[in-house]
């Protein structure tokens, strides 16, 4: 007998008290064996022990062992029942076997033959056990499995928060029981302001940390019933019940914004972020589920319109603004296949010399039915959807090859100016498009000059200075647009691969109205020079803010006083033709005073 089946539990059936002593002489030095005389007694035994393998007489007095097999396998299914009897006959053992026996052993017993029918029923309990086992743990993976599958067909992976799809049918059943009792429903839906430049700047794992986060701070808003839920991206929505007065969301709406100005802890670097938030109310704002979420979404959308970290309740006309919204991206990227985006060209001046040195081109979108539209209309949702990336291209294309044509005409060494968002340089293979593009349009890399934000430099400085550097070794010059309106730190110029600062327009438009406005400026052209850096003045368009800067000895400068954004070919046929391609205004006291309102001079 195997060392592995010892002490395993057998039950010895017979009337016959030498049998049973017999088989239990032979069983007991490796087994623990209990032998009775009737299955009366077996009966009475099986409800107290779970024997691995049952030996049973055919023929007893009472119950026979034929009849007692169905009742044992009843009790316990992998139990193996072997069968003794004294007929030789095949019918009997075939009788047995249906009765649901394993084997079949006649008298008088070959106790060799009982030895090996013992083993091998005893290997057979094992395999039955193991199979049981197997198919237990079979049946509770898949009820695990499927519990997982249903859980995640309802809750968000990242956050475990629910998803839209149970936010809606808790929406759903929510406002049925309100319309019922005459209760108040409230949906908000609430953004991260600026999520996007979160992963952009240090990558997708930063962000889940900090919309993690998010979903824990968010939960603490909310009273008990009341659901807290993620949609996709940056956006979540809550489901408020328990509201008996507007006054209860705007109290929830503060709560939000208040957990939100602790920073978000990412490594060793601090993230803060703010909150858009759209308020959209039952029964007043819509009688079903999903017009309460849609007028939410608007509410949201107005709330990012007005710069963010704010929240505003659903208006009627806030759907109109959303319709608009989207069908301007749908023609967005129509016009991208088009062709409909241009470019205008702003001059831009040297002020000692007043020689026209280059040009900002500007983009503007030729709407087939709202006419020409400008950057502010558009530029923002580009952003937002990605498609600035597609735009941005084609301007710096466009604008490369008209300079080089220009060029050609007889204004050798004229420089372009091309705006680029964030995204462009974030991008692993900006430089190479460069180079292409460069390659394409035959334009000298040192007469273009890319131009960016403060914002969108300091937002992933390392990233920035990486691509930047690589851009101006190609010859290609690097300017901060709108200097002063963005981190406002002179400081950190010296560590840039920067060539040039872009006054902005605000400090130039008060600079010969306001002391403050003029020191400033004195202060930004003064560090900038010490730094070797060319300083371009935006937004000149008085004959008194040309001569102050002058006196400052500021580099060059543009504005409405030199000529606003223009069709190419009108910028074209303005252009000075004599040889030292003096700009007009420095010449003709006709143009030394512009009627056009400051507030009117946009890119």
């Amino acid at each position: 007998m195997s060392h592995e089946n010892r002490g395993e539990p057998i039950l010895i059936i017979d009337d016959d008290e030498q049998i049973r002593g017999l088989l239990k002489d032979l069983l007991s030095p490796t087994h623990d064996c209990t032998a009775v005389g009737s299955a009366e007694e077996a009966l009475a035994i099986l409800d107290s022990i779970n024997f691995h393998l049952v030996i049973s007489d055919i023929n007893m007095g009472g119950i026979s062992g034929l009849d007692l097999v169905p009742r044992i396998l009843e009790r316990t299914p992998d139990t193996v029942v072997v069968m003794i009897s004294g007929q030789q006959t095949i019918d009997f053992a075939i009788e047995a076997m249906r009765a649901g026996a394993f084997d079949y052993i006649t008298k008088p017993l070959d106790l060799r033959h009982v030895e090996t029918a013992v083993k091998r029923a005893l290997a057979h309990h094992q395999l039955l056990t193991q199979k049981r086992l197997y198919e237990n743990h079979l049946e509770e993976l898949i009820k695990e499995r499927t519990a997982k599958i249903e859980h995640l067909a309802y809750h968000d992976a990242l956050t475990d928060l629910p998803n839209r799809v149970l936010f809606e049918d808790r929406c759903t059943q929510a406002l049925a029981i309100a319309q019922r009792n005459q209760h108040l429903v409230a949906v908000m839906l609430v953004s991260i302001d600026r999520f996007k430049k979160v992963t952009e700047s240090l990558g997708h794992a930063a962000g889940d940390v900090v919309l993690t986060e998010a979903a824990a701070r968010l939960q603490r808003c909310v009273s008990n019933g009341d659901t807290v839920a993620r949609f996709e991206g940056d956006e979540f929505a809550l489901l408020l019940t328990n509201i008996s007065e507007t006054a209860d969301l705007v109290e929830t709406a503060r709560t939000i914004s208040d957990v939100f100005k602790a920073p978000f802890r990412l490594g060793v670097q601090d993230v803060y972020v703010s909150t858009s938030i759209g308020i959209s109310l039952f029964p007043f704002n819509g009688p079903e589920s999903s017009t309460i979420l849609r007028n939410a979404v608007a509410a949201q959308y107005r709330a990012k319109k007005q710069g963010g970290n704010n929240y505003q309740f659903y208006a009627a006309d806030m759907n109109a603004l959303a319709v608009k919204r989207l069908e301007l991206e749908t023609s967005m990227r129509r016009a991208i296949e088009n062709e409909e985006f241009v470019s205008h060209y702003q001059p831009v001046v040297n002020l000692a010399s007043g020689e026209l040195v280059g040009s900002e081109a500007l983009v503007r979108w030729q709407h087939p039915e709202l006419g020409l539209l400008p950057p502010g209309r558009f530029i923002g949702l580009a952003e937002d959807t990605g498609l600035i990336l597609d735009i941005g291209e084609f301007v710096l294309r466009q604008a490369c090859s008209r300079t080089k044509v220009w060029q050609g005409r007889g204004f050798a060494g004229l420089r372009i100016a091309v705006n680029i968002s964030a995204r462009h340089f974030q991008q692993k293979n900006f430089s190479e498009r460069l180079v292409e593009i460069l390659g394409q349009t035959r334009l000298d890399p040192t007469c273009l000059e890319l131009e960016l934000t403060e914002t969108s430099i300091m937002e992933n400085k390392d990233g920035a200075v990486r691509v930047l550097s690589q851009a101006r070794k190609l010859g290609v010059k690097v300017a901060i647009d709108d200097f002063g309106t963005g981190y406002s730190s002179l400081s950190y110029l010296k560590n840039l691969p920067i060539d040039t600062v872009k006054l902005d327009r605000s400090f130039v438009m008060g600079a010969t109205t306001d002391p403050d406005d003029a020191a400033l400026v004195m202060a930004i052209v003064t560090l900038a020079h010490n730094l070797r850096l060319r300083v371009i003045a935006e937004g000149v368009e008085t004959a008194d803010q040309l001569a102050f800067l002058r006196r400052l000895r500021c580099d060059e400068a543009q504005g409405y006083l030199f000529g606003k954004p223009m069709a190419p070919e009108v910028f074209e046929s303005s252009m000075p033709m004599d040889p030292r391609r003096k700009i007009h205004a420095l010449a003709n006291s006709r143009h030394q005073q512009v009627d056009s309102p400051a507030t009117t001079v946009h890119e």
